[in-house]
């Protein structure tokens, strides 16, 4: 489909899926951000769900400013993935020991390294840039100092939530590598840290929703909030590499006799701010459960621990501001799946997948999200789909 036009403020909202089927918390979200004076676009994709001032599932182009609630409070979230040589005829019967493997080279939910992880022992990771990323810690707030050895070694760790890592088929039986994550408990304090500073600022007191608080361009609290998030963008950027790095070196151990080789990377942020330019206009886009799908751009549209994901490629569509979404999006909240979920029904929506199938992620139930191929479907002229994945390992947090 193409997008559906809303009247909104100061902008129109451009919306990628029925406007009746969104929630009426999240449509009122949407206006909500077209009153911002420094809006200049929104975006809203098919995925589109209610979040913490903005929703989940918005691209929203600003001129001079930017709203750290429209990020969310994990910086830099996003995905990676990797084609690998190895095929469905190389896997065991039992898949259990490889997430066994896996779970125990990444730590996840609230776990973390025993020590920082070296780059220097993992294979084939680019850690020429290392020691500059972690030397430009010293410029961050300060609220967050005290995070460091935290920091450190929750590099390279999973989380927990919507997270995962998965063990993929696509249509031709090829196994692919793929995760979600981004910058853990150091980017969500930076994130909270900053949007308690913005909902102080005079010029955000007649907002009509607190938590839209921004920051402007040419002051200080704006020059100290982009440089913190985009180390948290960094931060979320390496994080996802060692756990693939780690990934990678598992696998290699794991099928030593099918000596596998993989692709190049395909990794995605979509949760963040990037500079781009509009109409002859710099703008500082926000793509908060959205990523970039510019033209001939790789990017990663997963669906949930049952039904699987895509890879696609972007077609540029300026009317989105080159945006896609980022995955099915929830259609209920986690208090509601919870209730209307058992752990019966998670064995029944994940039968055939080696996953966890206990109470801690009745939450992250298929049966919670929208159906994928219709998110997909409805951004035709947005992406084109280059693969069709089907996890047969899923490990959460």
């Amino acid at each position: 489909m193409s997008y559906v036009e809303v009247p909104g403020a100061k902008v129109p909202i451009r919306m990628w899926t029925d406007p009746a089927s969104v929630e009426d918390v999240a449509m009122q979200q949407l206006r909500n951000v077209s009153t911002l004076p420094w809006i200049k676009g929104l975006a809203v994709m098919p995925d589109v769900h209610f979040g913490k001032g903005a929703t989940v599932g918005s691209v929203i182009a600003m001129h001079g400013a930017v709203c750290p609630a429209a990020v969310g409070v994990d910086i830099g979230c996003g995905m990676s993935a990797v084609k690998t040589s190895l095929t469905a005829n190389d896997l065991p019967g039992d898949l259990s020991r490889l997430r066994s493997k896996i779970e125990q080279a990444i730590p996840v939910g609230r776990g973390m390294h025993d020590a920082p992880v070296d780059p220097g022992r993992l294979h084939g990771f680019g850690a020429g840039a290392w020691d500059d990323f972690w030397g430009r810690f010293e410029g961050v707030a300060d609220a967050v100092k005290f995070r460091e050895e935290r920091a450190a070694k929750q590099m390279g760790t999973l989380g927990s939530g919507n997270h995962f890592w998965e063990f993929c088929l696509d249509t031709d039986n090829s196994v692919w590598v793929m995760l979600h994550s981004g910058s853990r408990n150091i980017g969500k304090e930076l994130a909270d840290h900053h949007i308690g500073v913005a909902q102080k600022l005079s010029h955000n007191q007649g907002l009509v929703d607190r938590d839209l608080a921004v920051f402007i361009a040419q002051t200080p609290q704006m020059a100290a909030y982009r440089n913190d998030l985009f180390w948290a963008q960094e931060y979320a950027k390496y994080n996802r590499a060692v756990m693939m790095a780690l990934s990678l070196d598992v696998i290699r151990r794991e099928f030593k006799k099918a000596k596998p080789t993989f692709e190049p990377v395909i990794s995605c942020h979509h949760n963040y701010v990037s500079e781009e330019r509009y109409d002859g206009m710099d703008l500082l886009v926000t793509r908060k459960g959205a990523i970039r799908a510019g033209s001939g751009e790789y990017g990663i549209i997963p669906g949930s621990m049952g039904t699987g994901s895509y890879i696609v490629k972007g077609l540029g569509n300026v009317a989105s501001f080159n945006s896609a979404s980022h995955g099915a999006g929830r259609r209920m909240s986690r208090n509601a799946a919870k209730k209307q979920f058992s752990t019966k029904d998670l064995e029944e929506q994940t039968r055939g997948v080696e996953c966890r199938k206990d109470s801690g992620v009745v939450d992250e139930i298929p049966g919670a999200y929208k159906p994928i191929e219709k998110v997909i479907d409805q951004q035709r002229d947005l992406v084109e789909v280059v693969a069709k994945l089907k996890q047969v390992i899923c490990v959460k947090g």
